[in-house]
């Protein structure tokens, strides 16, 4: 079975910020903004909605890279991949030094208060599906398998030409 990945369509992604929520209320204890409010949890998303040009906006996600540079960066082995490609990080071996962030190239590593963090892929619910996917209005975010995203992009490509005839 192929891998599946997270992908965007950017020209989908609307800037709401509803994939950042998903993402951070699903890293908390409680598993729910309102009991992670009430318990004072803070949550990090590990998703971020970013500046494009002309006011647009997109999602950055980790791409879990096969030779994943924010792994080979720590020098504490905070930063790890699993068998299965995806990398997370331990914060108990953390030092809070950066070079995962300064070495990853899509600006996927974030920043805490003391320790990074990153797309771990511990949020997916019942059916496999990640929680920022899930709460995306527009589509802007897909779990599929790199096949699945390009036959997408297209098939999307070949209806905006058929269009334009």
């Amino acid at each position: 079975m192929r891998r599946k990945e997270i992908f965007v369509f950017r020209e989908r992604c609307m800037g709401c910020h509803s994939c950042e929520l998903a993402c951070a209320v699903s890293h908390t204890k409680a598993g729910n903004l309102f009991g992670a409010v009430l318990a004072g949890e803070s949550a990090h998303h590990r998703i971020w909605i970013e500046p494009l040009d002309r006011g647009r906006r997109a999602p950055v996600v980790c791409h879990q890279c096969v030779s994943a540079p924010c792994v080979a960066a720590c020098p504490t082995g905070a930063m790890q991949q699993r068998a299965d490609r995806t990398s997370f990080l331990d914060e108990e071996l953390c030092i809070g030094c950066w070079n995962c962030v300064a070495e990853c190239p899509f600006g996927a590593c974030g920043q805490g208060e003391t320790v990074a963090f990153k797309c771990d892929r511990n949020c997916l619910d019942d059916d496999g599906v990640p929680a920022c996917v899930r709460a995306c209005p527009t589509g802007a975010l897909v779990y599929m398998t790199a096949a699945e995203y390009v036959e997408e992009r297209r098939k999307r490509r070949r209806a905006v030409a058929a269009a334009a005839r």
